[in-house]
This record gives C-alpha cells, sequence and structure tokens, in this order.
C-alpha cells in the first residue's frame, strides 16, 4: 500500500470512527437532552407545592397561644370564588380595593379582633385601630409580625406597600408612614377582607 492509499485508508478508518463516535455519543446526548427537557417540563408544569409558613394563634381575648409552622393555605381561583363574596374575593384574591367610607369596619368602634375573611388568622387587635379619617379601617400595628406579609406595590403609578395574609395570601391593603405612635405606621385595610369578631 502506498502512502496515498494509506492515508485514504487512515481518512476513511477516522471517518468511521468520527462516525461511530457521534452516533454512540450523540445519541447519548439526545437522550440527555431529551431527560433534561422532561425534566424542565414537570417543573414548569408541575402545580407548586405549599410551603410552610409561621402563623402566631391568638384566643378570642386577644392572648397569644402559640407559634406554630403549618402549611400555607392554597386554593384554586374557582375555589375561592365560591368561598367569597364577589367584594371580598375581587379585593383579597385580585389585589382590588373598596371604595373609601363604604366599608363596615371603617367606623367600627367595638372591642375585639380582626380576622382575614379567606382563613380566619388574627390579624389586627381594636386595640390598635385609629381613626384616619381616610374612610378605611385603620390600625397602627398588626397583631403579630408572623401573620402578615409586607411586598412592594407598583401598580397604579406608585411605590406602596401591600399587606397580605401570611397563611393564605389574601391581600388587605396597604400600609404607610404617616400613623400615631407608638409605630408612626397606618395600616389602611379593606373591611371585606376582615371579619370582626367582638373579644371573648
Amino acid at each position: 500500500m502506498n502512502a496515498t492509499d494509506k492515508k485514504c485508508a487512515f481518512i476513511i478508518g477516522e471517518t468511521k470512527f468520527g462516525r461511530r463516535m457521534l452516533l454512540k455519543y450523540g445519541v447519548s446526548a439526545v437522550v440527555a437532552s431529551n431527560l433534561l427537557g422532561k425534566a424542565m417540563a414537570a417543573t414548569l408544569f408541575t402545580p407548586a407545592k405549599s410551603h410552610e409558613v409561621t402563623i402566631e394563634y391568638f384566643s378570642a381575648s386577644g392572648k397569644s397561644l402559640k407559634v406554630a409552622s403549618i402549611q400555607k393555605l392554597v386554593r384554586t381561583d374557582d375555589e375561592w370564588r365560591h368561598l367569597l363574596s364577589a367584594d371580598s374575593y375581587q379585593v383579597t384574591r385580585k389585589a382590588g380595593t373598596e371604595t373609601p367610607f363604604t366599608g363596615k369596619y371603617a367606623d367600627n368602634h367595638a372591642d375585639g379582633l380582626y380576622r382575614c375573611i379567606c382563613c380566619d388568622t388574627a390579624l389586627f387587635d381594636s386595640k390598635t385601630k385609629f381613626e384616619s379619617g381616610t374612610g378605611w379601617p385603620s390600625f397602627w400595628q398588626p397583631i403579630s409580625t408572623h401573620n402578615v406579609v409586607k411586598d412592594a406595590d407598583n401598580s397604579l403609578g406608585l411605590q406602596r406597600d401591600a399587606i397580605s395574609c401570611h397563611l393564605c395570601d389574601a391581600h388587605l391593603g396597604h400600609v404607610f408612614n404617616d400613623g400615631p405612635k407608638p409605630t408612626g405606621l397606618r395600616y389602611c385595610m379593606n373591611s371585606v377582607a376582615l371579619r370582626f369578631v367582638a373579644r371573648g
């Protein structure tokens, strides 16, 4: 075999070897790619599992009972629609706002606790309620920092801090820095997001 023949044989051998390698590792790569794609698809389309949150429980008298970690309450949109009034659904699940001076708790002066309309988590004590003149029930602090969550809200072209229930993610209202002492905060809540229970 002359030099040219040897060179051709080498090239042919390399090509066959290359094809074998490509076939071997190329198929592996395709399989791996398919498996990765399925894993990613499963991650993207599998509903997120509920996770644990820390909640503080209160008696009817407003006494703290315990702080515990429980599973976050998760329901479908249809379930919330069925369980809530149209106004409560619009505010708590769609971050709506009730018209000022229309909510039943704006002028409520009774002694008791305000609980989440969606999950009954204790949110505010009437002892921290004050007359803000805004037309919404206002409080200078929540009953427990465990039970509410503050998130940035940039809707309507404004920078505000939205407040929601920690257990069920119900939108409650907003908090502002123009409240009375001792906190200087005004938790401006929607009546339809709350359920008042007289102190027991």
